[in-house]
């Protein structure tokens, strides 16, 4: 209040040939009341009301110059409204100015105290950071030219719309160049962007993670922190969000409830509420972790998958599988919860570790070998290009991978019965994770090894033939990955494999090929199970003798 924004607000519309509108006038002119008046008879709660409906109503006109009460900002609608429909100047004024300016006004409300000083200072600590939060510019008014002020506002107005036209010509060809996929679930549809360099987009960052308004809290790990975590705050903030870093440590290991309640206390401790929107920023375990706290803080919060590891761009981003390990089994504790958008830079994996690469391109192998047999064949002769990060392999392989799941979610999102063959290899990784201890193995290692074990299986049930068997050892083996089992023994083997969500009735359901590139879902008789489980532990002897003997 007292800043100046009537007579500024008036300048400016006559400048840039506009209407000017204030909306405690309108609100004055609709009711017939004076804005004190309301206030004694009504209350502060019910002005509010009629503000906020007001601000809803001229925020929706095009060519106006609106000035509002300076309390307009406390409605978080009226906020997010200011924000997504215009161009947000904040006149910013001393308290000591203000109180010279409205000492002898008898129509400001708020100000008819014994002290109104401290009252304004209670009301400027209270109101300028969510004027900070919405403001394109912040403007002093302390000067007393206003027409310098005003020519100031429009230089700095022709600044930030060229600024913004650059942004918006960027994201425009970022969307052009990247690959775009849609997950179709109705409402809960969303989209896959794939592309390399999508995160120096900030304007792409802010369409799909700070339009909704509200605080951004991105959980990430120490190891992608470092990376990645200033290049998608930085962008949030200067939109005028507030940023919420999470810092969980890297690894498997830590995807249990301990960890997971570090999200809900960085949460309740900065205030979050149901508009705060989560980012999951790293591999698969961020992403699950992230998608798991927001299906359940506050019953449930939007949010965003940043994925940069290979695994988690081709799988565990899409398809909204979130969870928690539990010491007895993998993903046990979890929710089905979709995401608002997925966002796969393939920049991200020049910084990802060879090891991190080979396990991302089990999952690749995994949608080729069960639902799509000339991509398979495409794996295989190109796998020497993706082991060695050829940009537009990698974009194909993902982005084919994500066509093929998404096609399985749209179908079956909550694992009723198709989307069960995505876990081909994963019972017998599962195990091997569970077995070894959350971490000793890669997930995408045990995956891989997986697969080996699920068609050898395959093999001796009928599906397949020898040659099948071979082509996936041979391409597993290819990508880097391990293609023996460690020797966990029989009964452990089992035992592990028994706590696996597909099972029914306590028997062991597996994901098997028939043919290479057609998924089968079925049972397996003990004795065959465990002669594939003696010819892993075996191959495992024979590779070690032999290199003893190397």
């Amino acid at each position: 209040m007292g800043a100046g924004k009537t007579t500024i607000g008036r300048l400016l519309a006559r400048r840039m040939n506009m209407t000017f509108m204030d909306s405690d006038h309108e609100i004055e002119a609709r009711t017939g009341a004076s804005i004190p008046w309301i206030f004694e008879i009504e209350g502060e709660p019910s002005f509010r009301r009629r503000e906020a409906d007001m601000i809803r109503e001229l925020t929706a006109q095009s060519g106006i110059v609106l000035a509002t009460g300076g309390g307009a900002v406390l409605n978080p609608e009226s906020r997010a409204l200011l924000a997504e429909r215009g161009t947000v100047i904040y006149l910013r004024a001393s308290v000591g100015s203000i109180l010279q300016r409205t000492s002898h006004d008898k129509n400001r409300p708020l100000l008819q105290t014994a002290d109104p000083r401290r009252k304004l200072e209670d009301l400027t600590c209270q109101r300028e950071p969510l004027y900070r939060e919405i403001a394109d510019l912040v403007i002093d008014t302390g000067r007393p030219n206003v027409q310098s002020m005003v020519q100031t506002i429009l230089d700095q107005m022709a600044a930030l719309s060229a600024a913004r036209a650059r942004s918006e010509a960027k994201t425009r060809m970022n969307e052009q160049a990247c690959i775009s996929i849609d997950v179709e679930l109705g409402e809960r549809s969303y989209p896959i962007l794939i592309g390399r360099g999508l995160l120096d987009d900030g304007a792409l960052l802010m369409k799909h993670i700070g339009g909704a308004g509200g605080k951004v809290a991105v959980v990430t790990n120490t190891t992608v922190a470092p990376l990645y975590l200033d290049k998608v705050a930085a962008p949030l903030r200067a939109g005028g969000r507030e940023v919420v870093p999470i810092i969980l440590p890297d690894g498997e290991e830590y995807k249990n409830w301990e960890h997971l309640n570090l999200v809900f206390d960085a949460l309740l401790a900065n205030k979050c509420d149901r508009k705060t929107t989560l980012v999951a920023l790293g591999g698969g375990v961020i992403g699950d972790m992230t998608g798991f706290a927001a299906a359940t803080y506050m019953r449930g919060v939007p949010f965003v998958q940043i994925p940069t590891t290979l695994l988690a761009q081709v799988d565990s981003s899409v398809g909204g599988k979130t969870g928690i390990n539990h010491p007895l089994g993998k993903n046990m504790i979890g929710a089905f919860y979709q995401p608002r958008a997925v966002i796969a830079d393939t920049a991200t994996l020049d910084t990802l570790p060879d090891r991190e690469l080979s396990a991302g391109l089990a999952e690749v192998i995994k949608h080729g070998a069960i639902l799509d047999a000339v991509f398979f064949d495409w794996i295989e002769a190109n796998i020497g290009a993706l082991v060695a990060r050829d940009h537009a392999a990698l974009a194909h392989a993902i982005a084919r991978s994500c066509e093929i799941k998404s096609d399985v979610v749209k179908r079956d999102e909550r694992e009723g019965g198709l989307r069960a063959v995505l876990n081909f290899g994963h019972t017998f990784g599962h195990a091997i994770e569970a077995g070894l201890g959350y971490g000793a193995w890669l997930h995408g290692e045990a995956v891989g090894c997986g697969m080996v074990m699920a068609a050898d299986l395959s093999r001796r049930l009928g599906h397949i033939d020898d040659a099948a068997v071979e082509r996936v050892r041979a391409l597993v083996r290819s990508a880097g990955l391990p293609t023996v089992a460690p020797d966990l023994g029989a009964q452990r083997w089992i035992e592990l494999m028994e706590v696996d969500k597909k099972n029914e009735g306590g028997a062991i359901k597996f994901i098997l090929v028939k043919p290479l590139g057609s998924p089968s879902i079925g049972n397996a008789p003990r004795e065959l199970l465990l002669a594939t489980l003696q010819a892993g532990v075996s191959d495992a002897v024979a590779d070690a003798a032999g290199a003893n003997a190397r």
